[in-house]
């Protein structure tokens, strides 16, 4: 079975990483990444769209249809921001993208990049878990194929990666020392990701075991 797959955030951390990855694996044969600023890398499989805003797809939606899954990675610290910001970006420009892209593609798996330690209460302390995981549950509520959520902690960069800031290359590199288990690749990240697609989970909501067990599945 050959994906096509949609990444978001590939300029960021994260989703440059899963791309990476993705790019990689033998049964994708096509990644579309959406983007607010163009990414300079050329793959045979990669194509490009750029959306100033996603909060407005329309003139896009073409380019959005007859793919097989999404790997939702974009995102941005809460630090500096006040909750109604940070809700504009982390939920509502999420929801908006995700219900667009299942109106176009009623078969669609959903992946969500969240967080270790979100809220799925949406009642506690920390203002980023709140929201997060008020976009999990939404996003859970939504008639996909299959939805997941991923909460990752600590993250080593793919290889050859280029958003990977030293600072905290080494402070990943020395969690993972002391606590290996607090630590997963962004390969393996893409991994579970993709067999997420191809194979399933039997939670919607991955910790880190979690997500590394199905990256080994």
């Amino acid at each position: 079975m050959q994906l096509k797959i949609i990444i978001t955030g590939a300029t960021g951390f994260v989703g440059e990483g899963v791309l990476l990855a993705c790019l990689e694996h033998p049964q994708i044969s096509e990644v579309l990444i959406v983007n607010r600023r163009h990414l300079a890398l050329q793959h045979p499989k990669l194509k490009e769209c750029i959306v100033a805003d996603f909060m407005n797809l329309d003139a896009v939606n073409d380019q959005l249809t007859g793919y097989d899954a999404c790997f939702y990675c974009a995102g941005i610290s809460s630090v500096g921001l006040k909750e109604a910001a940070y809700t504009h970006i982390t939920y509502d420009t999420t929801l908006h993208f995700a219900k667009t892209l299942l109106a176009l593609n009623p078969d669609l798996v959903f992946n969500f990049v969240s967080g270790s330690h979100t809220d799925s209460s949406e009642q506690g302390r920390i203002m980023w878990a709140r929201v997060k995981g008020k976009t999990e549950n939404a996003l859970m509520k939504l008639p996909f194929k299959a939805e997941y959520n991923f909460r990752p902690g600590g993250m080593k960069a793919f290889p050859g990666q280029k958003n990977a800031k030293t600072p905290y290359k080494l402070i990943v590199g020395l969690i993972g020392l002391l606590s290996p288990k607090r630590v997963v690749t962004l390969q393996e990240i893409g991994q579970a990701m993709v067999n997420a697609v191809l194979k399933g989970y039997s939670k919607q909501i991955l910790e880190m075991d979690d997500i590394k067990a199905l990256a080994n599945a």
